[in-house]
């Protein structure tokens, strides 16, 4: 809600991601030198966190800033052995000698990315309750460049379930006019990105930013001069106290410094992400491409809620009939206990909180399929809503001491719904032994979970007076338990990440899971959407993934990216198997590139329209080798599009092959930073080109 309040100077310019705030913040705790490429990490950890020097975090203690206390606070490191190769950690604790609190700093370091995060843990270590702690900013410096000069930040929209969810989006920061960044409703990526890259053009350096916390966050942007620029950010509601022996854990903050042009500073991101910061099964993070039951249901049944384990079976047949078996298999809502009773007025959608197999459809519960699926060669995954709980259904009627309520106004599908208290550490275990058990009885591969609601007034109705917060931050603290237990006891499971789409985007969900569906933006049918999803997610996560409802060139290749739904429907006559044959091939060919580096070739300014063109390129560096897609749209009247190329040598020369025609060019590398022409001849359609080094 605060962010909305706050968009009003910058709305039309910047979107309600960014706002201006109405009084400059104050300087910052600490001030640090920025080095970029030539950022030594180990050193730096040791140097920020040294004893007697004011670390890159603050807070309030009864009032009192932390820079006026944690100088004379016992001071303590230890060298971690980190679980990764390539990975420096350190722990640092700060304990209050008059008060026993503790502040625990854990730091991981990535030297080879000049990369570092660190996440806070205050505990209570004493008898009694502790003071009040507020004002938590798990990141509080001000960067300080070489060079005087102007500065920006590169981000993304959140998600709002639009054609312009993650448009990517540039903007000049000014003295006079300080940034705040904070999503809606209590879903981390919901109307703003916890993701962005603050850049100082004249320095040629700058830091990519990520904030961890799948709850409200809160960051402040502000350029202090010209050289100097402050960032601060953490848990936008928090002011508590502790109880004896209690603690709890802050948002986690990512750093990574670069140098050069600002892609340098993106594309490392990826890398780091892949390399550190994601799922990996036997040693590779790779994310699958699936297919559907033949999506949606007739009406009146709704997405899955009308499906039989004798159609699940069948369609897993005719896949595999067809040659179209893919990675994964994917059951979404509407498998649940009461999900079928149309004629009642029943849906996926008001009955979760059944969370047990119906047993009318699916009269032996899912294995039969999953082993369906299994002797295919496949997996097989299942959707899941584990904390809007429908008033009336099983979970609320047999553990009413788990369920939050808050007020709506009487008629409103909100009113109808509990909140799981994922606060309560009884009902987190109660979750991970049922859930786990389900996916295990079911043969479950993989585990997809939505959330469908607005959590932030069901925590703010549930906190104790002074315990401002408290109930969020236990809530995410299970979900991270929840989440960690299952990735713990099925070693080989990936989790989908889906909340309305990708509204649970940060940098501590995404080392956990990875969006399958990153957007709800209702025009399935809209390619072009699509594409602008793509597009800007990309400058940031390299996993993430859609659907794709029809064969068609162009509708197909506007969905690609790492991971892919194939909604399309084998059963109707007026589907091409050969197409869908043709685009499988094609993007099983290129779709190891959607995990390399990216450049965008289109700029970021408004693509949403049908009259632009939209192209984009993946670079694999190590062997000089990638593919550029473009798009004409229905509306846009120029055959010939300039793109200039990214990540090329320049000396170097490549051949280029439409996928289409087959027709080769070569051109240097220099040719192509400095300018190469696409063409398609009609309006609404693709192109893909393939190119290597010679």
């Amino acid at each position: 809600m605060k962010l909305r309040i706050f968009c009003r100077r910058l709305a039309t310019v910047m979107g309600c991601a960014l706002a201006a705030l109405a009084t400059l913040p104050a300087a910052a705790q600490v001030r640090i030198a920025m080095q970029g490429d030539k950022t030594d990490i180990a050193r730096w950890i040791d140097q920020r966190f040294a004893q007697g020097e004011l670390p890159p975090f603050s807070f309030v203690l009864d009032e009192t800033p932390s820079a006026d206390l944690i100088r004379t606070w016992r001071w303590k490191r230890r060298v971690v052995e980190a679980d990764e190769q390539g990975v420096v950690a350190r722990t640092f604790t700060y304990t209050d000698p008059r008060s026993g609190l503790e502040v625990v700093c854990d730091v991981k370091g990535y030297p080879d990315f000049r990369a570092v995060e660190w996440v806070l843990h205050f505990r209570n270590a004493s008898d009694k309750n502790s003071g009040q702690i507020s004002r938590v900013k798990v990141v509080d410096i001000d960067m300080n460049y070489p060079v005087a000069g102007p500065m920006k930040i590169h981000y993304a929209e959140g998600n709002k379930i639009s054609k312009a969810d993650y448009a990517p989006r540039t903007a000049s920061l000014r003295t006079a006019h300080p940034l705040h960044i904070e999503p809606h409703g209590g879903r981390s990526s919901e109307e703003a990105f916890p993701f962005f890259n603050l850049e100082a053009e004249n320095a040629a350096q700058g830091a990519m930013v990520a904030i961890g916390w799948t709850g409200t966050w809160q960051a402040d942007i502000a350029k202090r001069d010209t050289r100097n620029l402050g960032l601060s950010a953490g848990m936008a509601n928090c002011d508590l106290y502790l109880y004896p022996g209690e603690q709890f854990r802050t948002p986690s903050v990512a750093l990574m410094f670069w140098s050069g042009d600002r892609m340098n500073g993106h594309n490392r991101f990826r890398r780091l992400i892949l390399a550190h910061h994601s799922r990996k099964i036997d040693g590779k993070t790779e994310y699958p491409l699936c297919s559907s039951f033949n999506y949606r249901d007739p009406q009146p049944c709704g997405e899955y809620s009308c499906i039989t384990s004798d159609w699940a079976i069948a369609m897993i047949r005719r896949y595999a009939q067809f040659g179209l078996t893919p990675d994964v298999f994917w059951l979404d809502a509407g498998w649940h206990t009461g999900a079928g009773d149309f004629r009642n007025g029943k849906s996926w959608a008001n009955t979760t909180g059944n969370w047990t197999v119906d047993r009318e459809r699916f009269p032996e519960g899912m294995k039969p399929i999953s082993e369906a699926a299994h002797d295919v060669g496949a997996k097989f995954m299942v959707w899941f809503e584990p904390e809007r709980v429908v008033k009336g259904t099983q979970w609320a009627i047999d553990h009413p001491e788990w369920m939050l309520d808050t007020w709506w106004p009487e008629g409103s599908e909100q009113s109808t719904w509990f909140l799981f208290d994922l606060s309560n550490d009884e009902a987190c275990d109660w979750l991970c032994k049922t859930y786990g058990d389900l996916i295990e009885e079911n043969g479950i591969d993989y585990y997809r979970q939505d959330f469908n609601m607005l959590p932030a007034g069901y925590w703010r109705d549930a906190d104790q007076p002074g315990r401002s917060g408290m109930t969020e931050i236990r809530h995410i603290e299970n979900l991270y338990r929840f989440w960690d237990y299952l990735l713990e006891r099925f070693p080989g499971l990936l989790i989908d990440n889906c909340a309305s789409g990708g509204k649970r985007l940060d940098w501590e969900s995404i080392g956990r899971s990875a969006p399958l569906w990153r957007s709800d933006y209702y025009h399935y049918d809209d390619p072009d959407g699509y594409q602008c999803h793509t597009y800007g997610l990309n400058f940031f996560l390299p996993i993430h993934g859609t659907g794709i409802l029809l064969p068609d060139k162009y509708s197909f290749r506007s969905s690609l990216s790492s991971a892919l739904q194939c909604n399309w429907k084998v059963t109707e006559k007026n589907v091409s198997v050969i197409d869908m044959h043709q685009r499988i091939e094609e993007y099983r060919e290129i779709k190891s590139y959607y995990y390399e580096d990216y450049y965008p070739l289109s700029g970021t300014g408004d693509l949403t329209g049908d009259d632009v063109w939209l192209a984009y390129q993946m670079h694999r560096p190590s062997d000089d080798t990638g593919i550029v897609m473009a798009f004409r749209r229905q509306a846009n009247p120029d055959a010939d599009y300039t793109v200039r190329l990214g990540g090329l040598c320049p000396e170097a020369s490549y051949t280029l092959t439409d996928k289409d025609t087959g027709t080769e060019t070569v051109r240097s590398g220099r040719e192509l930073a400095e300018g190469y022409t696409l063409h398609l001849d009609q309006p609404k359609s693709s192109l893909l080109i393939l190119y290597h080094k010679n």
